[in-house]
């Protein structure tokens, strides 16, 4: 009998072809030798670039001492990392997890067993909103509020309602009965690189709060740095009650955590949550030294800079050529609305500017430098994308 050979990995990617064995800060390489300019940071995931020497030598060291032991423990690196956490978030304490669909779980457990434990409620229905993206488990896609992300999962978990994003009108139903929290992103990053209204977020919180519902920011792909701040709400002048973090929290180490207020903490307790591999040593003492670095070298304000020269230049480029639609977002995070296909500027960048970005849904172009990019690289990139511009433009 003969076989077919079937790829061992399932087929939840449709991954570009393309073979990466090395990084070092914003460049990383493939199987052949040849050197890419990284502006994708592993999906804002290495933020610090890849590899950085502060990280590693931090990393080097515990796994000389302990990889693993259980919650059961006390695990020193994980008690300092979530004191600098709070001492840098408007939270007081933390949980430790391993990715962004956990930290979100965790942030709508913990959302419930408030209203039921510590409100004495029946309330469990959370609003989210449109375009939004929080995970793949099946409550954080249903906590999405895309079709294409919950397309064959039916029926999905109930407990979710969706509102328009940035709608002020909408916001006259964002309360009833039976809501318990509000769950966000300051820029939805997936679902197009959009930041939300000034305005219209601070009448979300103002209505948080008046009802008494949680207020929760999904900072998975906006925090550490990445939109100028350490956490992206910090630009609008509200107070979450629960922030969700990951990606960029390790620099490439898995790790994810929700922060929150005592109040909302109490609701968790001895046996009501946990997480096997979550906070464990290694883990913990990468987003130790990732947060220490980030916040001594105020790379949050460096992201802020370079944001800043990057829009002004894509700017120009806008005026230059009509494939650019509008650019938006924050920091070290930016879309750019193009004509035609996003993909296609992409696919160009790879093969034939040895430059690597990605999108944002059909027609959104999204930049994710690491916050570490120098101007010289910069100008490599925009050298780069210029170039596709004129390509896509004849």
């Amino acid at each position: 009998m003969f076989s077919t050979k079937v790829d061992p990995v399932m087929h939840t990617y449709n991954r570009f072809p393309l073979t990466l064995v090395k990084g070092k800060g914003s460049f990383v390489w493939d199987d052949k030798g040849q050197e890419y300019l990284d502006y994708t940071s592993g999906i804002a995931t290495c933020n610090l670039g890849h590899a950085p020497e502060f990280v590693k030598g931090q990393v080097e060291e515990q796994l000389q001492e302990l990889w693993h032991c259980s919650n059961l423990f006390e695990i020193p690196s994980q008690i300092k990392l979530a004191e600098k956490l709070v001492q840098n978030s408007c939270g007081d304490q933390v949980f430790f997890c391993n990715s962004g669909a956990e930290a979100n779980e965790a942030a709508i457990k913990i959302a419930r067993r408030y209203a039921q434990k510590v409100k004495g409620t029946e309330s469990f229905e959370i609003v989210t909103f449109s375009s939004s993206f929080h995970g793949r488990t099946l409550a954080t896609l249903a906590a999405t509020g895309q079709e294409k992300i919950q397309q064959g999962f039916a029926p999905l978990m109930p407990g979710f309602r969706y509102l328009p994003y940035n709608d002020s009108e909408a916001l006259s139903s964002l309360v009833k009965p039976n809501t318990c929290a509000v769950l966000l992103e300051v820029i939805q990053g997936e679902g197009g690189v959009i930041p939300a209204n000034p305005e219209w977020l601070k009448k979300v919180a103002s209505l948080c709060e008046e009802h008494d519902i949680l207020l929760m920011i999904d900072e998975i792909q906006t925090g550490m740095g990445r939109t100028g701040s350490l956490f992206a709400y910090q630009q609008y002048g509200i107070e979450p009650d629960v922030i969700s973090l990951a990606k960029g929290l390790g620099s490439g180490i898995p790790i994810g955590a929700i922060i929150a207020k005592e109040k909302v903490a109490a609701a968790f307790e001895p046996g009501s949550h946990g997480s096997t591999f979550g906070g464990n040593p290694v883990a913990t003492t990468a987003g130790l030294a990732t947060i220490t670095y980030m916040v001594d070298n105020d790379i949050a304000y460096k992201a802020e800079q370079m944001g800043e020269y990057l829009v002004s230049k894509l700017e120009l480029l806008q005026n230059k050529y009509d494939q650019i639609d509008t650019i938006r977002g924050k920091g070290l995070l930016v879309g750019i609305v193009v004509k035609g296909n996003a993909i296609d500027y992409v696919t160009k960048a790879r093969e034939e500017h040895n430059l690597l970005i990605l999108v944002a849904g059909p027609n959104v172009v999204r930049i994710l430098p690491p916050l570490t990019t120098t101007q010289v690289e910069m100008d490599q990139f925009l050298f780069s994308f210029e170039a596709i511009l004129k390509q896509m433009g004849n």
